[in-house]
């Protein structure tokens, strides 16, 4: 079975900013839109294993993220053109490096 993942039309903004919020799925974001498509495993992330899979599945279940399963192995992409047709502008403003406060 397939995970769950909404079709472009159904892209919620607050849903997605929501997901966007949180400082590791951000990181999750940040390390997709610079590598491609990686194995969830390799993601260098400070959190165990139960909140690690949290945290990809609510990037999938917002519509940032498409999980591919293969055998028992799941790599994940970021769906940039997906978001950009919905919201344009939203990743590139996100993935913008922040600066430190003055």
């Amino acid at each position: 079975m397939d995970p769950y993942e909404p079709e472009t039309a159904e892209l919620d903004l607050t849903r997605v900013l929501q997901a966007l919020g949180d400082p590791v799925r951000l990181h999750i974001v940040r390390v997709l839109a610079t590598g491609g498509e990686r194995a969830c495993g390799t993601v260098q992330l400070e959190v165990g294993k139960a909140t690690r899979s949290h945290h990809f599945r609510v990037l999938r279940e917002a519509g940032i993220t498409r999980t591919r399963v293969e055998g028992t192995h799941r790599f994940v992409s970021l769906r940039r053109d997906d978001v950009e047709s919905r919201f344009p502008g939203l990743l590139d403003a996100v993935l913008v490096p922040q600066r430190a406060p003055a």
